[in-house]
């Protein structure tokens, strides 16, 4: 067999904030419907069943003095700390985020320059070659940037990269809101190197889609539930959460199943699938539906660790995370060994949807 350029992992990192934000701690909080009346519930109701639909029980917020490029840069420090690569040798630097930096007490967004830039500084990184730039993508962003970094190294532009996920979404969201409850903030990071071997190993396809025709605006930004709310000026992170499901069970595991026929693969041989951390119920179903496709009746849930009940959803970050997590043994019950076959997976505002096809 001849030897080719596979993209592979070489290291992992990431930064989980150490500020633990429990259910009930949202007990006293005020919450409204869109229409901006008073949720006629109580509080612990409302928690009751955001749980049960959920999965989350907990979420992690960056501390005050912290903003997502602080977080990237922690995560990716961690990363090439794990690793034998001279920062100095990075390709290209890829940042996930959809809200740029945003001081604690404020919700405005500041991207100039951008956090990639600001995270290269960080690092000390004198070398000019080494490109950073941001990538704004949804949830989906670093998975995203996976893909990318794949196609700079099979064109030989690149022998190194540095792809992170950062988020801070504590600070963009209307407390007035019960949906606020989802969100959290961390990031997580891998470096992708080119390795020449005959092995099929490494990035081995993908596949990604974006619907915008009627789904674009799921996701957006508006005012607060709460009319006369007045302490901010901006606007918030909103989601019709009904519309996101069902978009998400209809055409994620399509995009899933499309990108493993790619790699002529078939779902017995994926030992892993790293799925977005949106929400425990949805990703569950979504891991059935794909098995469905297949006519695989029983789902084997176990292939599907989630970290959303202790981290909640900090967006581009919860897939890095994880795989931080299981590869450096922090997540008990699941590892991940040579020859496994795992998905990376994703879906967000755009709305988008990824997978990336990886044998370890």
């Amino acid at each position: 067999m001849t030897e080719s350029i596979k993209a592979v992992i070489t290291a992992t990192g990431s930064y989980i904030p150490g500020v633990v934000v429990r259910n009930e701690d949202f007990i006293n909080h005020d919450f409204f419907e869109r229409d901006g009346q008073r949720i006629n519930r109580s509080n612990a109701d409302i928690i009751k069943k955001f749980v049960t639909i959920t999965d989350i029980e907990e979420r992690r917020y960056a501390a005050p003095n912290q903003t997502a490029s602080e977080l990237g840069f922690l995560a990716a420090q961690d990363a090439l700390q794990s690793s034998l690569i001279d920062a100095e040798s990075l390709d290209y630097i890829i940042v996930a985020h959809n809200f740029g930096d945003i001081s604690y007490g404020t919700n405005r967004s500041d991207m100039v320059p951008t956090l990639a830039s600001r995270i290269k500084h960080k690092l000390e990184i004198q070398n000019p070659d080494c490109v950073a730039y941001d990538l704004p993508f949804g949830c989906p962003g670093w998975v995203q940037g996976l893909i990318q970094a794949n196609y700079y190294i099979q064109a030989g532009d690149a022998k190194n990269v540095l792809i992170i996920g950062a988020e801070t979404l504590s600070r963009i969201i209307d407390p007035h809101d019960r949906d606020s409850m989802i969100y959290a903030d961390g990031a997580g990071a891998v470096i992708i190197s080119a390795l020449e071997t005959e092995e099929n190993v490494g990035i081995l396809s993908h596949k990604a889609q974006t619907h915008t025709q009627n789904e674009a605006w799921f996701l957006r930004m508006e005012g607060s539930s709460k009319e006369d709310y007045d302490a901010y000026t901006d606007i918030f992170l909103k989601m019709d959460g009904r519309k996101v499901y069902e978009y998400a069970l209809k055409n994620v595991p399509l995009v899933m199943k499309t990108a493993l026929e790619k790699a002529n693969l078939n779902p017995n041989d994926v030992k892993k699938v790293l799925v977005h951390q949106a929400n425990g119920k949805m990703d569950e179903a979504i891991l059935k539906r794909f098995f469905k496709l297949y006519d695989i009746e029983d789902a084997p849930l176990d292939v599907m660790p989630m970290s959303i009940a202790k981290l909640g959803n900090s967006s581009v970050a919860t897939v890095p995370t994880l795989l931080d997590l299981i590869l450096k043994t922090k997540y008990q019950g699941h590892e991940i060994i040579k020859g496994d076959v795992v998905l990376f997976t994703s879906v967000g505002a755009g709305m988008n949807i990824n997978t990336v096809v990886y044998k370890f």
